[in-house]
C-alpha cells in the first residue's frame, strides 16, 4: 500500500474518530516528569547478536545526553537516560520494559532497539501511556498506527522504513542494471519479513518473477544452503535482509562458489562495520541508506568535531549505530524544548505531531511528523562499498 493512500485512510480515520465519544482519547503519562529532571528509558542489545549495533546506538545516546545536559537540559530539567540489555531476545526486552516502566518510573522509552525486541514489548508501552519514540527498527508496526485504538498514537520513527526504502533502492538497480531474475536471503522474522514484502511488492510493481527466495534463522551462521540455491537458480541480483555477520557470511560464502553476482542490501547492513570486518568479500556491495556515513579524515564542521569527541569519549569510531543513537535524543530534546516549560505527557505528544522540522547536524532528510502521519520521510540513497568505504551512487531517491 502507498504511504500517500494509507495517509490518506489515516485522514478519513481521523475525521470519523472525531466523532466518536471523548473516550477515545490518548492516554499519555506524566510519569519521569519533576522539577529537575526527565526520566527516559531504553533496551539496546549490548551482549547479543546485534552488539555491533547496540552498544555504539547506546553510546550515541550517552552523548547526547550528556550535550543536552551541559547545555543546561531541556526548559532547565537534565535528562536522566536509564539503558536496560535486551540481548536480542524478546522476552528480555519485556523484562527490561516493565522495568524501566515500574521502578524507574520513565517518561518515553526512545530508541528502542530491534523488530522482534521492540515488538514483544511495545504494547506494556502503550498500556502505561509511555511514548515509544524512534525506536531502532524501520519495521512498519513502528510508525502506522489505527485511530480507532488511540494508545497506538503513542508511537512515532524516525528511521527509513524497510518496505519502502527496499522498492527505492531495488526499483532503481533494476532500472540501472537491467537485471532479470533477483533474488532475496532475508532474516526470519519481523525485520525480514519486511524487506520480503518490499522485494515482492516492487518485483509485482515491475511485473518481474523473483528467481529465487531464501531465509535462515536469526542468529545462523552458516549461509552455504542459501547461497548455493541461489546461485543454481540463476539469480543476477540478490538482495540481503541481512544485519552485520549474515551480509558477510553470504557474501564469503559466493566468493568461495566463485560465483559473481551483484548483491543489494538493506538499510541496516549500510554500516561501517561490513568493510571493516568483511574487508575484500563485501567489496561492491551495494546497499539502501538514509544519510551518507561520515569518515574523519573528509568531514568537515560540527561533524568533524562530533567524530572527535565520540572517539574521546568512547575510544571507538563512530559509526552510524552511533549517529542514529545521537539522533533518537537529540530529536527527543527537540520535541521536548518545544512542548515548553510546563512539560507533560499530552504537551509531548502534541509538539511531536505539530509539524515541526527537526534538522540534524549530518544533513539527513529533515524530522516532520503530523497527526495522522508518525513516519518523519520515506527519503532513500543507495551507496556502495568501495576501497573499503561506503560512496554515495544514488541519493534523493523517492518512493
Amino acid at each position: 500500500m502507498s504511504k500517500s493512500f494509507s495517509t490518506f485512510g489515516l485522514a478519513v480515520s481521523a475525521v470519523v474518530l472525531t466523532c466518536l465519544p471523548a473516550v477515545a482519547q490518548t492516554k499519555v503519562t506524566n510519569e519521569g516528569i519533576s522539577a529537575s529532571e526527565i526520566v527516559v528509558g531504553t533496551h539496546q542489545d549490548l551482549s547479543g547478536p546485534i552488539k555491533g549495533w547496540g552498544v555504539p546506538v547506546a553510546n550515541g545516546m550517552k552523548m547526547a545526553t550528556d550535550e543536552i545536559n551541559a547545555a543546561g537540559g531541556i526548559n532547565g530539567r537534565k535528562v536522566r537516560l536509564v539503558v536496560e540489555d535486551s540481548g536480542y531476545d524478546p522476552k528480555r526486552a519485556v523484562l527490561a520494559s516493565q522495568k524501566l516502566i515500574e521502578r524507574d518510573k520513565i517518561f518515553a522509552m526512545v530508541g528502542p532497539m530491534g523488530s522482534p525486541t521492540v515488538l514483544a514489548a511495545q504494547d506494556i508501552l502503550f498500556d502505561a501511556g509511555v511514548l515509544q519514540l524512534f525506536p531502532l527498527t524501520a519495521a512498519e508496526f513502528t510508525f502506522k498506527f489505527d485511530p480507532a485504538k488511540p494508545q497506538e498514537r503513542l508511537k512515532f520513527n524516525n528511521l527509513l522504513p524497510y518496505v519502502e526504502s527496499t522498492r527505492a533502492a531495488l526499483k532503481y538497480m533494476m532500472e540501472w542494471k537491467k537485471f532479470q531474475k533477483p533474488c532475496i536471503m532475508h532474516q526470519d522474522d519481523e525485520y525480514g519479513k519486511n524487506v520480503l514484502d518490499g522485494f515482492n511488492q516492487q518485483l509485482t510493481a515491475m511485473k518481474v518473477q523473483p528467481a529465487s527466495i531464501t531465509s535462515y534463522k536469526r542468529g545462523a551462521s552458516d549461509f552455504s544452503a542459501q547461497v548455493a540455491k541461489m546461485k543454481s537458480d540463476g539469480c543476477d541480483l540478490v538482495l540481503l535482509g541481512t544485519i552485520l555477520r549474515e551480509t558477510i557470511g553470504a557474501m564469503t560464502e559466493a566468493k568461495k562458489l566463485g560465483w559473481d553476482v551483484t548483491f543489494l542490501g538493506a538499510s541496516p547492513t549500510n554500516v561501517q562495520e561490513v568493510p571493516a570486518l568483511g574487508k575484500d568479500s563485501v567489496e561492491g556491495l551495494y546497499a539502501a541508506s538514509l544519510f551518507e556515513i561520515p569518515y574523519e579524515d573528509s568531514a568537515k564542521g560540527k561533524v568533524k568535531d562530533w567524530l572527535v569527541n565520540y572517539k574521546k569519549m568512547f575510544n571507538s569510531d563512530a559509526n552510524t549505530q552511533a549517529i542514529i543513537g545521537y539522533n533518537a535524543m537529540m530529536t527527543f530534546a527537540f520535541y521536548a524544548d518545544k512542548a515548553g516549560k510546563d512539560l507533560t505527557g499530552q504537551k509531548m505528544l502534541d509538539s511531536l505531531e505539530s509539524g515541526e522540522k527537526f534538522l540534524d547536524i549530518f544533513n539527513s532528510p529533515p524530522t516532520k511528523f503530523s497527526k495522522t502521519d508518525h513516519l518523519a520521510n520515506t527519503i532513500t540513497q543507495v551507496q556502495q562499498v568501495k576501497g573499503g568505504r561506503w560512496v554515495l551512487v544514488k541519493d534523493n531517491l523517492m518512493f
